[in-house]
């Protein structure tokens, strides 16, 4: 009842603002709780949202054990079954190249392996392992952004990081350096 609720107030919101997406994030896992029923727990809760407002993509997100700890969603394949299962043409997943690069690596081919699908609504990046700006660490940015456009990805690519110079006043405003060359 309480995701439920969450989830109308989200969908009234979402309407005044016309913004066109929900995030519906997976939560952690209780200690000692069976994965498989809180899956079907979780894809019910999200066939029974995505039958709200078919008017509105409503996205699911892998998140990395390092950040948040028994997180209940960890991996792409595993949200992509989910969102597979759940059969709901507005459910998709916010492919995060952050939580995707320290769960399981091997982006590109991870990229060319769900994109084609259909099954992202949302691509975000942030540098990895820190979670700063993408122009620095494990990930090659500029490769990747040509593989997101080879494979005729039609939507937006957002940035969720802490900016390096944080929490300084102006410091996200020089984070954002290292657009232009991107």
């Amino acid at each position: 009842s309480e995701f439920r609720a969450g989830v109308m107030k989200a969908i009234e919101y979402a309407k005044a603002l016309n913004c066109p997406r929900i995030h519906l994030m997976a939560d952690l896992a209780p200690a000692g709780a069976e994965r498989a029923a809180l899956r079907g727990v979780y894809e019910n809760n999200l066939a029974w949202a995505a039958a709200q407002a078919r008017e509105i993509e409503f996205l699911i997100e892998p998140i990395n054990t390092r950040d948040i700890p028994g997180f209940l969603l960890n991996r792409q394949d595993e949200a992509h079954q989910i969102v597979q299962r759940v059969g709901a043409p507005n459910l998709k997943v916010q492919m995060d190249l952050y939580h995707c690069q320290i769960m399981e690596g091997d982006v590109a081919t991870r990229l060319r392996q769900h994109i084609p699908t259909g099954r992202v609504g949302h691509i975000q990046i942030a540098g990895v392992p820190e979670r700063h700006e993408p122009d620095r660490g494990e990930l090659h940015y500029p490769y990747l952004f040509g593989v997101i456009d080879d494979l005729g990805y039609p939507g937006w690519v957002g940035c969720e990081y802490r900016p390096r110079g944080a929490p300084h006043a102006g410091a996200t405003r020089q984070g954002l350096g290292w657009m232009p060359t991107a």
